[in-house]
């Protein structure tokens, strides 16, 4: 069976789930789902965050992020490094997608 990229990251992330039983926590407020199922959520926004990608984030990507919301995005971001994955792009997401959200510390 043939795996692709997208399978090895995933089962990279799970990894790295299982091995670190991360338990995201925001900043004012507290993420409630797991780092794994935040980063599933936003799915729809890895061709907007691959590095040096010309994409805007798509209205999915969008609408998957307002509900996600901040305190997960900011774990996300923050949290261990993500293959395939350019922070700097990920922090802009709330501004392209026109999201009010404070920024990550």
């Amino acid at each position: 069976m043939r795996h692709t990229r997208s399978s090895k990251v995933l089962a990279t992330f799970a990894l790295m789930l299982v091995m670190t039983g991360l338990v995201v926590h925001g900043q004012s407020t507290t993420c409630t789902v797991t780092f794994f199922s935040s980063l599933i959520q936003l799915i729809p926004c890895r061709p907007a965050v691959v590095p040096f990608s010309p994409i805007p984030p798509s209205e999915a990507c969008c609408t998957a992020l307002r509900a996600l919301g901040q305190p997960c995005l900011c774990v996300l971001v923050n949290g261990p490094p993500i293959s395939g994955v350019d922070r700097n792009l990920a922090i802009q997401l709330p501004e392209k997608c026109n999201v009010n959200f404070e920024p990550c510390n």
